[in-house]
Order: C-alpha cells, then sequence, then structure tokens
C-alpha cells in the first residue's frame, strides 16, 4: 500500500467575522499517496485554491490539520515551515512566475540560491533540470524568448530542483493551448511522478482529466466527492 504523503482532516477556513464571515473551504478530509497524480476540481469560486494553500502551509486554516509525512505542519514555527515548504515542497504556479532579467537557467536555480548554495554549482545543476525537462539549449535565454509552454517546463524545472517529496501544480494548463497542456501534463505523469513523489494539481481543464489518478470534487467550499481516475496516456 502506498505511503499517505498529505493527510488533511477537518480543514476549514473563513475570511472576516460575523455577518461578513466568508467561508472558502469548509470542513475537508482526504488523503494524497505518493506515487499519485491527485486533481482537485471544481467551479471558479469553490475553493479547491485555498485548498491548496491550506495543505501546501502557504494558508494556516481556522479549523482542522494538515500533515505532511506526518508533520502536522501548522505546529511548526513560522521559520521551520519556511525551510519545510522549501526543501519538501516544489509549486508550479498558473502564471509560471519567472523573473524577465534572468535566464532560464538562472529562473531554475532560485531555491538553491535561497538555500545559500555556491552560484556556479547551482547554475550547473539547474542545466542538468532544464536537459530532464528537453530544454538544454534553453538554458542562457531570457522567459520572453520561450513559448508558454517551454515556459511551463521552466517553471517545472526549478520546482523540482530540490527534490521536494510533494508537487503542487496551480492550473498547469490554464496559460496553454489544449495539445501543450496535454502534452506537459503527460510529461509529468511520465517523467516527474514516482513512488517517492506525490503530485497534486488543481485544475478546471476536463482535456487532462485521464492523467490523475484520483480527483477531489469541490463545490461552494466542500468536498463533494472523490472519483477514480482512468486509464493513463
Amino acid at each position: 500500500m502506498a505511503q499517505v504523503a498529505i493527510e488533511a482532516r477537518g480543514v476549514s477556513k473563513w475570511f472576516g467575522e460575523g455577518e461578513t464571515r466568508t467561508v472558502a473551504v469548509h470542513d475537508v478530509s482526504f488523503e494524497a499517496k505518493f506515487g499519485e497524480i491527485l486533481y482537485v476540481v471544481g467551479p471558479s469560486g469553490s475553493g479547491k485554491t485555498t485548498l491548496l494553500s491550506l495543505v501546501s502551509g502557504i494558508l494556516r486554516p481556522n479549523e482542522g490539520t494538515v500533515a505532511i509525512e506526518g508533520v502536522d505542519i501548522w505546529k511548526l514555527a513560522d521559520n521551520a515551515l519556511a525551510d519545510f515548504r522549501l526543501n519538501r515542497i516544489g509549486f508550479v504556479f498558473q502564471d509560471f512566475h519567472l523573473f524577465p532579467r534572468l535566464t532560464t537557467a538562472e529562473n531554475v536555480a532560485l531555491p538553491l540560491f535561497l538555500k545559500k548554495r555556491d552560484w556556479d554549482q547551482s547554475i550547473a545543476e539547474a542545466r542538468k533540470y532544464l536537459e530532464i525537462v528537453g530544454l538544454k539549449n534553453r538554458a542562457d535565454l531570457p522567459p520572453v524568448k520561450l513559448s508558454g509552454g517551454e515556459q511551463q517546463r521552466v517553471a517545472i524545472a526549478r520546482a523540482i530542483i530540490s527534490s521536494p517529496d510533494i508537487l503542487i501544480m496551480d492550473e498547469p494548463t490554464a496559460s496553454l493551448d489544449g495539445d501543450t497542456g496535454r502534452n506537459i501534463v503527460s510529461f509529468v505523469r511520465n517523467n516527474i511522478l514516482n513512488d517517492k513523489r506525490c503530485i497534486v494539481v488543481v485544475t478546471h481543464d476536463a482535456r487532462i482529466s485521464e492523467f490523475a489518478d484520483r480527483t477531489l470534487l469541490m463545490e461552494d467550499g466542500k468536498l463533494k466527492g472523490i472519483e477514480k481516475g482512468n486509464t493513463h496516456a
């Protein structure tokens, strides 16, 4: 049986108080396991991105617990939580969040710079990860010279350069055309996922549904169901 990577129990998040309170996530419980891609889907405003923030250590829940590999992350001190995120969780953001004045290799190397690694060694490591995502010849270019699909691959390389156990992807295909988006998620499934990594994807893109092992269905801040995935491409 696969080891549990993320365990959320009774997680809730609201904003404001009294009559102005808005509940974004209400009493959500689920597990994500190593070796699987777990999707979180739902209409706009369903709470899926808030849930992503709660389980990744970005946004503190008002109620409930989140454990990653058995560590209750919201019991960690702020500095310890920041180190935990840096070393154990990789993020791929919807709009890539690449720095335009840095080269592709420098963008990928950023997590290593944050760990105070040697500059030249960090760049050399970044080049290795760019080769993994098929961008060996783009290392010295600025992001503006890359296509949308290439920029997404740069973001993936940056997210995995620290070998995180958890990879979280927020709407990874939102800025891409259908074929490119599908190719990106297929690439992630076939090249980035392994039995020691868990990947959580927030998406509303039905075109990539086949790549999920399981899917959490969110509506009005609540977990409405869990579906098993299809045969993977």
